[in-house]
């Protein structure tokens, strides 16, 4: 905050009314009686000096006195509920201090003591004005009274040379101290202002992270409900359909194919409750990801007629569950696209290598392929479903990548790679 910055703005007062809203009230708010209780020890110290003053006679000191004690009613009519009152009232502030002053001279130039009262006259001025005008005030409160004064009693050098730098001195002391309380107190305003936008950010992004998050959550079940339960609605489609060809040409292969379809609805079953639950996949839970590999290739055989081969290599080791799901999940999607798009007689071949820093899938078949680079080439592509996109996204919340090559003819090769020191996104991102 510029320096200057206290000259140019508004008043600002000392105190303020309870209704400032709902945050704690600054200290200078909190009650305006500790205030009226100094007004009240200053006036009567003042009435109190003037009495006892030995250069005027005492017509004069309860003459001063009288006038002085004006002060007090304009204060309680005029004066209090401006300052009580957290307003911007420019007009009758600027009434109040004028007839505060006005009020103020005469006694204070009979009776130089009555000038002990611009220890309460000065806080008034910085409360309800602007500081340049508050500046100007106190600066006639303090050398009117002093030149009227002189001009009225015509004192000897000495007590004019005296009373000339006290009111030099209670000059800069008022301007410096009331500048500097006033600048402090606008700095604290602005901090408190800082502070309420601070929570406000605070709250906003809270919100944003809970809506980010029940986002992420729901892009995760939607993955997870095309990658099982998804995929196994569509096999027991495919097999309906078979059925219906077979059950009057060949009844014994369309009951095997019957059973097929009660098993599939029963692994389906399974991986819905494994889903609802949050446990680990149906086919991983106390099984390795070796053999869980092993069964989907041996669901994907009989339900194409066609055999997929499944080669192991490395050292085959129990690794974190997040990785073992990633990699069943990406088997599961490139399967179900090879059944799909491949062709009912591409063979499909599945990798499972264990290096000493990664997890390796491959899934490669010898189907129809598609062009990559030509947007909607295959309905695995992207289009409307989760597809391939979902397998990247999985891949990449991992730390590591999905790669799906194709060739038109030539069938369509999927390659996941994992990290094994791989962390879920959110669990990276954190501090």
């Amino acid at each position: 905050m510029s320096a200057d910055l206290p000259l140019e703005e508004p008043r600002r007062r000392l105190n303020a009314s309870a209704a400032a809203g709902a945050r704690a009230p600054h200290v200078w708010e909190r009650s305006f009686l500790p205030w009226d209780c100094y007004f009240a020890v200053v006036w009567v110290a003042t009435v109190l000096f003037a009495m006892a003053s030995e250069g005027t006679s005492l017509t004069v000191r309860i003459t001063a006195a009288a006038l002085f004690g004006l002060l007090v009613p304009w204060y309680l009519v005029a004066g209090r509920p401006l300052m009580v009152a957290y307003e911007e009232n420019c007009g009758p502030s600027v009434r109040y201090v004028v007839g505060l002053v006005v009020l103020f001279l005469p006694p204070a130039i009979l009776v130089g003591e009555t000038r002990l009262a611009t220890f309460a006259l000065v806080p008034q001025c910085f409360m309800l004005l602007r500081m340049r005008q508050a500046l100007i005030t106190i600066a006639v409160i303090n050398i009117v009274p002093v030149a009227g004064w002189a001009l009225v009693w015509r004192p000897d050098a000495h007590d004019l040379y005296y009373n000339s730098v006290f009111a030099v001195v209670t000059l800069a002391f008022s301007a410096v101290i009331g500048s500097w309380v006033i600048q402090i107190i606008a700095q604290s305003e602005e901090r408190a202002t800082l502070v309420a936008e601070l929570e406000a950010s605070r709250e906003e992004v809270a919100q944003l992270s809970v809506e980010r998050g029940a986002l992420a959550e729901r892009e995760r079940f939607s993955r997870e409900i095309h990658d099982t339960l998804a995929q196994g609605f569509t096999s027991l489609l495919m097999l309906t359909q078979v059925v219906e060809a077979e059950v009057e040409a060949d009844p014994a292969k369309a009951r095997g194919h019957l059973a097929l379809m009660a098993r599939t609805a029963r692994e389906n079953l399974a991986e819905a409750r494994a889903l609802v639950a949050g446990g680990a996949p149906a086919d991983l839970d106390g099984s390795s990801l070796p053999d869980a590999v092993r069964r989907l290739a041996a669901r994907h055989a009989e339900q194409t007629g066609v055999p997929a081969e499944v080669a192991v290599t490395g050292t085959v080791r129990g690794l974190p569950a997040a990785l073992e799901v990633v990699v069943l999940r990406s088997c599961q999607e490139a399967l179900a696209n090879a059944r799909r798009h491949a062709g009912p007689d591409a063979a499909v071949t599945l990798g499972l290598g264990y290096s000493p820093d990664a997890l390796l899938l491959s899934v490669r078949d010898t189907g129809r392929g598609f062009d990559p680079d030509s947007p909607g080439s295959s309905p695995a592509s992207g289009g409307r479903g989760f597809g391939l996109r979902g397998l990247r996204a999985r891949a990449a919340e991992m730390g590591g990548t999905a790669c799906v090559e194709s060739t038109p003819g030539k069938g369509t090769a999927v390659t996941v790679r994992l990290p094994l020191d791989a962390r879920p996104a959110a669990t990276r991102s954190a501090p």
